[in-house]
């Protein structure tokens, strides 16, 4: 089931749309449900060419 990512036209972010995890690309939505809900935002940093990211993903 894709995320909010599957919109995206990032190739690194496009990675990602098929996780398991609810990720919002940042911008005002994010930041309006985390100030809503009053929870911290969780940033995911990566790098499309590191293998230990890829590796990470698939297992």
């Amino acid at each position: 089931m894709p995320n909010r990512l599957a919109a995206e036209t990032s190739p690194y972010l496009l990675q990602h749309a098929g996780n398991p995890v609810d990720w919002y690309p940042w911008g005002q939505e994010a930041l309006e449900r985390a100030k809503n809900e009053d929870r911290p935002i969780l940033l995911s940093v990566g790098y499309s060419s590191c293998h230990w990211c890829h590796v990470m993903e698939r297992e």
